[in-house]
C-alpha cells in the first residue's frame, strides 16, 4: 500500500464532472477519481477548514466511531473495475468495512488518517505527472501538465 495525499477537487468542464485527485506522497504518480457531486463539496469543505452549524455524514460517522473508541485509523482505496473505485475502512480494533471510495476519502480527512492505496490501482490508474519540485513555478507546470491530460482522457480510459 502506498501512502496518498488529497491535492484537491476540481470540476471538469464541460461536462461539469467532480474529480478528486490525490498523489503519492512518496512517488510521482496521481491518482484522479471522478466523484459525485455531494462527495466533492464534502472533501473540499473539509480540505478548506469549512465547518457546518450541524454535522454532515462524514462528520457524524466520524463523531460516533471516535464516540464508540474505535477510530478510523486508515482508508484504503483497494482495487479500480471498470471505473469504479472501491475502498476499505480500517477501524481501531482491526474491523473493516467496504467503502466507495469518495465516501473513504472524506472521512479519512475528517478522522485525519491516512489514504492509502494498493499498488495495482496506482499502476492501472495512476497518472503519471512530471514533478520538477516544490516551488511554486514548479507546482504551476504540474497543475497546467495535469490539466492538459485531463483536456484529452475521459473516464472510460481508466478502463484499459
Amino acid at each position: 500500500m502506498r501512502e496518498l495525499m488529497l491535492v484537491g477537487v476540481r470540476i471538469e468542464l464541460p461536462s461539469n464532472q467532480p474529480l478528486v485527485l490525490l498523489k503519492e506522497i512518496d512517488g510521482p504518480r496521481h491518482l484522479p477519481i471522478w466523484i459525485g457531486t455531494p462527495e466533492a463539496s464534502a472533501i473540499a469543505m473539509t480540505q478548506q477548514g469549512m465547518g457546518t452549524p450541524r454535522p454532515m455524514t462524514h462528520d457524524l460517522l466520524e463523531s460516533i466511531t471516535s464516540a464508540l473508541g474505535h477510530p478510523l485509523v486508515e482508508a484504503r482505496l483497494v482495487s479500480v473495475k471498470e471505473t469504479v473505485f472501491y475502498a476499505e475502512l480500517e477501524f481501531d480494533g482491526g474491523a473493516t468495512v467496504d467503502s466507495r471510495a469518495s465516501d473513504a476519502i472524506a472521512f479519512a480527512l475528517r478522522a485525519g488518517c491516512p489514504i492509502t492505496c494498493a499498488e495495482e490501482v496506482l499502476e492501472e490508474a495512476g497518472v503519471l505527472v512530471n514533478d520538477e519540485g516544490s516551488t511554486e513555478e514548479a507546482a504551476e507546470d504540474q497543475v497546467r501538465e495535469f490539466r492538459e491530460f485531463l483536456a484529452d482522457v475521459e473516464p472510460e480510459d481508466f478502463d484499459k
